[in-house]
């Protein structure tokens, strides 16, 4: 069956717009019409539709992950209720407000419909269901244990969407306060300083050293501000187009790896990215060495991501998973350790999630203390920079006041 979205006048001449399931355009204007709707305007709705050019369906185009986790245990939910796939869609449909997720699991239904296997149609959204979605729903349907697999799911992107957020927040209030503080400065620049430089230059005065240097970066954002705007745009272009590269990204990576606190911040949210997404890739299913390729396709971080892949190239030839991530020196002891444990006793899954717990647990302990560092931080920086400003300004009016005696 496909989506059909419609307009259309009711009996009383009220516009209509709303969306059915039918098995073609034919059967859909059979519908409408039968509910007494005079038919303006008919389209049938695809995902594929909704692209424009090059651009894809994504979640930077409406789906947003918390969507997504619902989504997955609502259908978790059906299936444990022993709903089938095709019915449990339906519901889904039925139940989800979002036009564009209602539209890929309309198409999603009828490939399933068709003889598709789950997995097989959710790889046609790579988008919205990435390998991790893709592979754990395929191994869930090859052990028949899907409805177990759906709920890790979404706890596991939950989860995910927990760490982003919380990583997101803890930057917030600096980023706002940065930008606060810096318009204001500006505004002091920009505005204030040019008048009271027309006063000492009328008086023919003597500036100090920190008032002339407040004057020529006055009389610069006044004069070149387009210039500092053309600079900063370039400089950000230029940034993100050295990182791009290989050299570029591995020497970004090694130099925020050993900055303070924020290196082990995110060192920890890497780890627990790394071991989380292992532990459920495992549980459900999923062999080592397919699973070891999806985490690595995860971390960020180039030079931790290369400890993984050698671990995984480890694994593959008989040998211990955690020799290169101890080689690597990134990983800690503790998360060596455990993981070595977990091999030998047969446990890693278990051992994996007390880890990614662990770390999740730091990495807020971190951040708070990251947020608490940052605010007096950033107050006393921009404090020296308005007392500079007075300074510079004060020191003039005051010989100003002196020479009217």
């Amino acid at each position: 069956m496909a989506m059909f979205s419609y307009k259309g006048l009711d009996k009383t001449g009220k516009e209509i717009k709303s969306t059915l399931n039918s098995e073609n355009l034919n059967a859909a204007k059979q519908r409408i019409k039968s509910m007494g709707i005079m038919l303006t305007e008919i389209k049938e709705e695809t995902a594929i539709s909704e692209k424009k050019g090059s651009r894809s369906f994504s979640f930077n185009s409406g789906v947003s992950i918390s969507d997504l986790a619902l989504m997955t245990r609502q259908l978790a939910t059906l299936l444990k209720a022993k709903i089938q796939v095709v019915e449990a869609f339906t519901a889904l449909m039925d139940q989800t407000d979002h036009p564009k997720l209602k539209i890929v699991l309309s198409e999603i239904r009828q490939k399933v419909n068709e003889g598709s296997s789950l997995a097989s149609a959710l790889s046609d959204y790579p988008d919205i269901f990435n390998n991790i979605y893709v592979n754990m729903v395929e191994a869930g349907e090859t052990s028949g244990t899907l409805e177990i697999v759906l709920l890790r799911l979404a706890d596991f992107t939950e989860s995910q969407m927990r760490l982003k957020n919380k990583v997101q927040s803890a930057m917030t209030y600096p980023v706002i306060m940065m930008v606060i503080g810096t318009l204001m400065i500006g505004i002091i620049f920009v505005l204030v300083i040019p008048k009271l430089t027309k006063i000492f230059i009328s008086r023919k005065m003597e500036l100090p050293l920190a008032t002339k240097i407040c004057v020529w970066i006055s009389d610069f954002l006044s004069g070149y501000w387009w210039a500092l705007i053309i600079a900063v745009i370039l400089g950000i272009i230029g940034f993100k187009k050295y990182i791009a590269t290989e050299k570029g990204r591995s020497i970004f990576d090694s130099v925020t790896l050993k900055l303070p606190i924020i290196g082990e911040i995110v060192m920890m949210v890497n780890v627990s990215r790394f071991c989380s997404t292992l532990a459920t890739l495992l549980q459900s299913g999923v062999p080592i060495l397919p699973s070891m390729r999806i985490v690595a396709n995860l971390i960020a971080n180039v030079h931790m991501k290369r400890a993984v892949e050698e671990a995984r190239t480890s694994i593959s030839e008989g040998a211990s998973i955690t020799a290169p991530l101890i080689k690597s020196e990134l990983f800690p002891p503790m998360v060596t350790h455990m993981i070595k444990l977990g091999e030998k006793s047969g446990e890693l899954e278990p051992m994996l999630k007390i880890v990614s717990e662990n770390y999740e647990d730091q990495v807020n302990a971190k951040l708070s203390g990251l947020t608490s560092v940052l605010e007096p931080i950033m107050m006393i920086v921009l404090g020296l920079v308005v007392a500079f400003i007075v300074f510079a300004v004060v020191v003039p009016m005051m010989d100003l006041n002196s020479l009217k005696r």
